[in-house]
């Protein structure tokens, strides 16, 4: 039913492990070595094509200190973090709400309710482009923080809420009883009981959210258009100029950008494997 461990696989099998395991691991990485070798070199280094080699002119501080300065780099990053850290709390908070009603309460309609959460995540967001955006200007919303923020919550509320209401579903339901019958309101179910068991849940989806809205592209370019609330994502592309493309900035820009999802999952990672891993063992 699983697969063998490789210890105990056949020497064939374990051999082609190792040779194919370091070359699928460079094969992965070139892009990355890449994107980070150009954005430590000059530009007369990349117009000569000097791609894959060590640069000629090492311009390490230069680059990402031209990122800042010369481009509005530190305001797509502010309006990334301004995106993603309300949208992130107020995601977990509502899904950790709905996954705990449709967990352990019955009342008609949870199965009906469960099943468009389910429904939800199976919609090729790609064909809510025009009533979404139709719907924000309508709103008044459109190229504003509201509208990324709205949507976002909207769209990651229902794999959340699955997400959520799987975890609670495992907890003892005793526990939920024993501290009704001590006489704990539902609120105070919720917040004392519940929250502390699925607090690693709430890590890891915090952090799968924030991957998710941090790297969002499509809806940044369809939801804003100016500079004042244009995300990271949307401002790297604006680096590009009219003639000629910055690749060392950019390249320097993309590292930049890609730093907090990075440090977000290192600070989170003993609750996000907790998390991946709650009610994983038995007994």
């Amino acid at each position: 039913m699983f697969p063998t461990a490789i210890q105990k696989a056949p020497p064939a099998v374990a051999w082609g492990y190792r040779i194919s395991l370091p070359i699928a691991l460079i094969i992965w990485l070139l892009p990355l070595a890449a994107v980070m070798l150009t954005s430590m070199r000059s530009l007369s280094d990349i117009t000569q094509g000097n791609y894959w080699g060590l640069p000629t002119e090492w311009q390490i501080l230069e680059n990402y200190t031209t990122v800042f300065t010369a481009t509005p780099m530190g305001l797509y990053l502010m309006n990334s973090v301004i995106v993603t850290l309300p949208t992130v709390a107020i995601t977990v908070a509502i899904s950790a709400m709905a996954g705990f009603a449709l967990a352990k309460y019955n009342f008609p309609g949870s199965v009906l309710l469960f099943a468009m959460f389910i429904a939800g995540n199976f919609i090729p967001f790609q064909i809510l482009m025009i009533p979404v955006r139709d719907l924000m200007v309508q709103l008044g919303m459109y190229d504003t923080y509201w509208s990324l923020i709205l949507f976002h919550i909207a769209f990651q509320t229902g794999f959340c809420t699955l997400f959520m209401r799987n975890f609670i579903q495992a907890l003892p339901h005793e526990l939920i009883e024993a501290a009704r019958v001590e006489g704990a309101t539902e609120i105070e179910v919720f917040w004392h009981v519940v929250m502390p068991l699925v607090r690693p849940a709430c890590a890891a989806l915090a952090v799968l959210v924030f991957t998710f809205i941090w790297n969002d592209y499509f809806w940044a370019l369809v939801l804003v258009q100016s500079d004042e609330v244009r995300p990271v994502t949307v401002g790297l592309a604006a680096l590009r100029g009219q003639w000629v493309a910055s690749w060392q900035l950019i390249s320097a820009g993309s590292l930049v950008a890609a730093l907090p999802p990075v440090i977000m999952f290192f600070a989170m990672q003993r609750h996000f494997i907790a998390g991946l891993t709650l009610g994983a063992t038995k007994g």
